[in-house]
């Protein structure tokens, strides 16, 4: 994998709300929801992040704010050095060829009156790509269709005659026609069938080493992002609440969300999966426009205290032995990685009751 162990992307306390109005003559504001509230993310050149996290936590958000298809509220975002944040116009523009995307819907990321052919060959003309190379449009096309395994006869038909998974390699092909430096894949197999995941993740592995791609990849599924992710940083509610070299994370996990999740994933051994102590968390997400104090997660953590996880903000910090770079935002992650705080069922109606923390040894 080709990677300078230099960052190509720098995020640094990413928020975007949107505002809640009131009013039907004179609209007021009335609050806001959180959907990304102060994440900080670095990817270096070459490298996967995924990005993880159940439906509504913001991740998607959070990487459509990257590539400037949302507005962000404040923050700062960096390529390769330089502040992309508040571009406009055709700096924006330039932007768009070194940042894409692919979507997570195959059947509607696709323009359904467009042959395959007009799809891929639209942003190389958006961008002039065809000029002074020599070369014409549809070679460069055809091209593309290779790069992603389809058949040069693909470029004369429509997206409702591709499976789901052709059509997600034409999604791909689209991203790579501009040479970006880095793609934002948001959820890109989660509608496919188990069996076309396999395909498209190797793909996927397999452009990375052949262009030197760098990926954010988004995901609710942690075995998926386990396959193809160097980092993993874990969202909650809007925030990070653990990011750690990948293998680290899925070996050693502290935060008590990463924990519950992972302990949310079969395994393949019966007599494991019967034996392994599952960590479940019950309840709904709270809503994005009026987060818990304290720990966002204290409503449905299974491991939480009184009064501390209610009232204080836990901080992303490292946690003596683990592997650089492992950073945990939960004030009990010693105590839970060396077992002295056990977990109890939370209940989603009484949140006063709590769990007991052992004595230390």
């Amino acid at each position: 994998m080709t990677t300078d162990g230099h960052p190509l992307l720098e995020v640094s306390g990413l928020r975007v709300h949107f505002p809640i109005m009131h009013g039907l003559l004179i609209e007021r504001q009335v609050g806001a929801i959180r959907a990304v509230d102060g994440v900080d993310l670095r990817i270096e050149r070459g490298r996967t992040l995924g990005l993880v996290g159940e439906s509504g936590c913001g991740k998607s958000t959070a990487g459509r704010a990257i590539l400037r298809l949302l507005e962000p509220t404040a923050g700062t975002i960096r390529l390769d050095g330089e502040d992309v944040t508040h571009l406009h116009g055709e700096k924006l523009r330039r932007l768009r060829r070194r940042v894409q995307m692919i979507f997570q819907d195959p059947f509607s990321s696709l323009d359904p009156r467009q042959s395959v052919g007009s799809i891929l060959a639209e942003p190389l003309r958006t961008h002039g790509l065809e000029e002074g190379k020599g070369r014409k449009i549809d070679a460069q096309v055809r091209e593309l269709l290779d790069v992603v395994g389809l058949p040069a006869g693909a470029v004369n038909r429509f997206p409702h005659e591709f499976s789901g998974g052709q059509r997600q390699r034409i999604g791909i092909a689209r991203a790579l026609a501009v040479r970006p430096e880095l793609i934002v894949a948001d959820e890109p197999v989660s509608a496919l069938d188990v069996s076309i995941q396999a395909q498209v993740l190797n793909l996927l592995e397999e452009l990375q080493q052949r262009f030197g791609l760098t990926y954010l990849f988004v995901a609710h599924d942690l075995a998926v992002v386990r396959h193809v992710s160097d980092h993993v940083a874990v969202m909650y509610l809007g925030t990070i609440v653990e990011t750690a070299p990948a293998e680290s994370l899925y070996t050693s996990p502290l935060h008590p969300y990463t924990i519950a999740l992972l302990s949310a994933v079969p395994i393949p051994d019966p007599e494991v999966e019967l034996r392994r102590e599952r960590i479940l968390v019950t309840g709904d997400l709270p809503s994005p426009a009026d987060p818990p104090s304290g720990c966002r997660f204290h409503t449905r953590c299974p491991f939480r205290q009184p009064t501390r996880c209610h009232t204080e903000v836990p901080v992303l910090r490292a946690i003596e032995g683990q592997e650089a770079g492992h950073l945990v935002a939960c004030h009990w992650a010693e105590d839970i990685q060396a077992g002295r705080l056990r977990p109890v069922r939370v209940d989603p109606v009484n949140t006063q009751t709590e769990n007991i923390r052992t004595a230390s040894p």
